[in-house]
């Protein structure tokens, strides 16, 4: 009776520091996407890496891809992998420069192929993931906070995201996605800047400017 009595009482107070942790976790988030959204405008440069040891594929068997978006509430312009990405609050134009061909859609990038997209940066964790904080880091004189999100679907395509977190600025420094194939996608912010100036009409779609180069608009 009395081993039963202990071990009632480890699980209990496993499940109360569990718990704590989770809403330390998610605070830490809170705080960080309360602050990152409240700049007028951002601006951030990045760049992503791919590995997949079930593949073959190493952390640096290629050069990283590397992309910039500035983003300002709902809004962005974002330049990756050769194509520009432009979501003006109603629709969002995908301009593929190689092909010379203009996507136009009616709604932003879901995210329902189980990509983060950087866009979604802030706001991903806020819905169908459990969080728990990690270790606290020294990485060439900063301390980076690391929180896990796990997702609550178990049919998920993402099976863990890791978030490094500049403790000092409360900004994202790095996120690493870990895919149900085995891969893992890192993205690391390489530059940030807010409170730009942008002109007017940064996030619109100039239509005419690219009727003049000869591009297809579906």
């Amino acid at each position: 009776m009395k081993k039963i009595g202990i071990l009632f009482l480890s699980l209990f107070i496993t499940t109360i520091t569990f718990s704590q942790n989770s809403e330390e976790a998610k605070s830490l988030l809170d705080e960080v996407s309360t602050k990152m959204g409240a700049y007028e405008n951002m601006s951030i440069n990045f760049s992503q890496t791919l590995s997949n040891e079930d593949a073959g594929i190493k952390e640096g068997d290629e050069p990283p891809i590397r992309g910039q978006i500035s983003l300002q509430g709902e809004k962005y312009s974002l330049n990756y992998m050769g194509n520009k990405f432009i979501f003006d609050g109603a629709k969002l134009y995908v301009i593929n420069n190689d092909e010379k061909e203009i996507t136009v859609t009616e709604s932003d990038m879901g995210g329902d192929d189980g990509f983060i997209y950087p866009s979604k940066l802030l706001t991903f964790y806020k819905e169908g993931y459990n969080f728990e904080m990690g270790n606290l880091k020294n990485l060439n004189g900063r301390k980076i906070q690391l929180v896990t999100l796990n997702p609550i679907d178990s049919n998920s395509d993402i099976v863990m995201v890791e978030l490094a977190i500049d403790a000092k600025t409360k900004h994202i420094y790095k996120l690493i996605q870990t895919g149900s194939n085995g891969s893992k996608t890192t993205f690391t912010i390489t530059e940030f800047k807010s409170n730009q100036t942008l002109s007017s009409n940064f996030f619109s779609f100039d239509e005419a400017k690219y009727k003049k180069l000869n591009f297809t608009i579906d």
